[in-house]
């Protein structure tokens, strides 16, 4: 289930805003440039489909991304909670980071977190199967997959070295809840 939290910098507790409207998440995000969308297919996707199934399914929104904003490549990642490394994976993007590119990613199914500070501000997104999100380049963030990562997602790429990613050493990221704490499917906490 897509969520909007939004925090004071200096505060990861209580939020100044919640939704879980679409319209709105997507209205509050791009007022700085963050592109949240909402996609569909009418294609039956296993749980396990390939890349190339899952490129298909969606190839036409991937087409239209490309063309709009000039992305070279596209490629699905995905990671189950049986995975070995997934502690090692979850730990390598909780620290705040920014990237040259565009990071774009869209939940083919199931779900992650993305953290945006913008401003004094954090912006926390809960996104779900049929989710866009789209960081701009030089946006400080960081995202959360969940300590059992159960996600599908397609990533465009303007780069073809794929994700490079600049941390900022700052320890923001610690002082907001983690997945275990917001409302997610796998998440245990109801804020």
């Amino acid at each position: 289930m897509s969520f909007l939290h939004v925090y004071h910098e200096s505060d990861g507790q209580q939020p100044l805003l919640t939704t879980r409207e679409g319209d709105r998440i997507a209205a509050e995000l791009a007022e700085h440039g963050v592109r949240f969308e909402r996609w569909s297919t009418d294609d039956e996707l296993a749980p396990d489909a390939d890349q190339e199934t899952v490129l298909a399914a969606y190839a036409d929104d991937v087409a239209r991304l490309k063309a709009e904003s000039g992305f070279a490549t596209a490629d699905v990642i995905g990671l189950t909670p049986d995975h070995p490394d997934k502690g090692t994976l979850r730990a390598k993007f909780l620290d705040e980071h920014r990237h040259s590119e565009d990071e774009v990613r869209f939940f083919v199914r199931g779900e992650g977190i993305f953290y945006l500070h913008l401003g004094e501000k954090v912006y926390v997104i809960g996104c779900a199967a049929g989710d866009l999100m789209s960081v701009p380049a030089g946006t400080p963030h960081w995202f959360d997959m969940g300590p059992k990562p159960d996600f599908t997602a397609i990533r465009l790429f303007t780069n073809t070295e794929g994700w490079v990613a600049n941390f900022t050493g700052e320890s923001i990221a610690s002082h907001f809840p983690r997945f275990e704490a917001l409302p997610t499917e796998q998440g245990q906490g109801t804020a």
